[in-house]
């Protein structure tokens, strides 16, 4: 079901008589001519939305579309003018009947904008209503009754009960969908009400609306009056698109209450106005466009007829002014590219003089770099093997120290006891050691990141440390003084660290670590 704002909008879809169309298409754009001639540019944007009105009357959308394009360039210099806002809104009306939402949703965005800047209340009653529409045919039913909400307050301010009547069908038509039938019926009632007491013949489509809710609560005896009333008005009024729409729910309804034989008949109804209305409207299609080419080809011949002196003097110019402009580019064109050839050769060659000291220098920074790397390495083994040594010396102290203390020498040994604590704390600290990180890292800045995002487990700061001398390629007898362990110690710590890490079985743990 369409809501009101779609195109048509409820109206018998009826062929005029081509002599009539023909005329007015012609009138039209005379009055077109004749305002661009006069320089009235807003006589001249009605004229073309006239135009875009006939062409979307007769479903000839793209044509349609570009004669509102056309509207909106003469209003070019009145971007809030109302006239703005509804042609805004009827292209986003035609995007809305071919169903591409989006187009239609930034058309409609745009008439808001414009009704919104110029205080056109109706203007924006109208566009919150068709977004309303995209949205419900998105299934964004949330938005759609936002949007409809909105063109229902809009159409209050101003008073607009007819604007209201149609808004409440649209709002209907969402809670049908959303089958909260309860609200759909009442604001059907509200729809239909207003448009009984003024005899409208927007009432057929509430009450087609009617008898469809009614039939999908399985109400059919309200279906099938409701729907008898939709058709019996639009066969008063003549209205082609209605009666076929209320012959397809006659035809569900009686389905549904297995009278086949009025279903197939109303069915058998239905698809003969289906075919007989695409017909005509591929008829009437033809008939448009035909008549546009007839009235645009003579026109074509008034002013190539009024212009063809002017058209034979101004060609014999051209032609001199032609070949003057020729001889002159060739001789511009002559030396233009002979100084563009001289620059290219020019550039080139700087270019080349750029690479060779790009080159150059990225040599003396890599040879530099290498040289830091070169010497941090050299001050990190420095570094591992002093603190080796001085790790045996300290041990060894501490065990002379503490072999002394054991002899019960009563004067001393109270010191040296003191002593050995605080050579045994000295051997903990680890401020050696965060400098010495700090060493690793300047020269293999990722390897801890890589090595974490390995492991299969959180590593210790002890097997770190492992995983860090093993990297500067030490042997476990040189580890072992480091760590203050045996090599034996420094073995099965290693054999713990290859577990945690998927290495390859035939590959070294220290290879591997090499790699990272």
């Amino acid at each position: 079901m369409l809501p009101f704002f779609c195109s048509g909008q409820g109206t018998s879809e009826k062929y005029g008589n081509d002599t009539l169309q023909d005329s007015l298409f012609y009138t039209c754009k005379t009055e077109l001519r004749e305002a661009i001639k006069e320089g009235m540019p807003g006589i001249a944007a009605r004229k073309h939305m006239q135009l875009g009105d006939f062409y979307r009357k007769n479903e000839v959308f793209t044509e349609a579309i570009g004669q509102y394009n056309k509207a909106m360039e003469m209003l070019a210099g009145a971007p809030e003018d109302s006239i703005n806002s509804i042609l805004n809104r009827k292209i986003g009306e035609i995007y809305l009947t071919l169903k591409i939402f989006s187009k239609a949703r930034q058309y409609f965005d745009t008439s808001k904008a414009i009704a919104l800047a110029g205080k056109y209340k109706r203007g924006q009653a109208k566009a919150e209503g068709l977004l309303g529409t995209c949205s419900e045919k998105e299934g964004n039913y949330l938005r759609a009754l936002e949007h409809q909400q909105k063109s229902l307050e809009l159409f209050r301010q101003i008073n607009d009960q007819r604007g209201i009547a149609f808004v409440n069908e649209n709002i209907g038509s969402i809670y049908e969908d959303l089958k909260q039938y309860d609200i759909a019926h009442k604001h059907f009632s509200r729809a239909l009400a207003y448009f009984e007491g003024r005899n409208d013949e927007a009432q057929i489509s509430v009450l087609n609306n009617m008898g469809d809710m009614f039939r999908k609560t399985g109400n059919y005896t309200e279906a099938l009056e409701y729907t008898s009333q939709a058709l019996q008005l639009a066969m008063e009024n003549n209205n082609l698109h209605q009666q076929k729409s209320a012959h397809q729910d006659l035809s569900e309804v009686y389905a549904e209450i297995k009278d086949y034989q009025k279903a197939y008949e109303h069915l058998t109804v239905y698809e003969a106005m289906y075919k007989e209305m695409s017909r005509n409207r591929d008829i009437n299609n033809f008939n448009t466009l035909q008549t546009a080419y007839e009235i645009n080809q003579k026109e074509a011949q008034i002013e190539l007829l009024r212009h063809q002196n002017e058209a034979i003097t101004a060609n014999r110019n051209l032609i001199l002014v032609t070949t003057l402009a020729l001889l002159l580019l060739s001789g511009l064109l002559y030396i233009y590219f002979l100084r563009k050839r001289k620059e290219k050769v020019k550039l080139q060659q700087y270019k080349q003089r750029l690479l060779q000291a790009e080159l150059e220098k990225r040599e003396i920074e890599e040879k530099k770099l290498q040289d830091e790397i070169s010497l941090k390495t050299a001050s990190l083994s420095r570094y591992s093997l002093n603190m080796a040594q001085k790790n045996k010396l300290i041990a060894d102290m501490a065990s002379t120290l503490k072999n002394i203390a054991s002899r019960k020498q009563m004067d001393v040994h109270t010191k040296i006891r003191s002593l050995a604590r605080e050579l045994d704390a000295n051997l903990q600290m680890e401020e050696e050691w965060d400098e010495f990180m700090g060493f690793f890292k300047d020269i293999h800045p990722r390897f801890f990141k890589k090595l974490s995002a390995l492991t299969t487990e959180k590593l210790s700061s002890a097997e770190l440390r492992l995983a860090m001398l093993l990297r500067l390629n030490l042997s476990s007898k040189e580890i072992a003084p480091i760590l203050r362990v045996t090599p034996d110690s420094v073995r099965v710590a290693r054999y713990r660290l290859r577990k945690k890490i998927p290495i390859p079985a035939k590959q070294e743990l220290v290879s591997f670590l090499m790699e990272l």
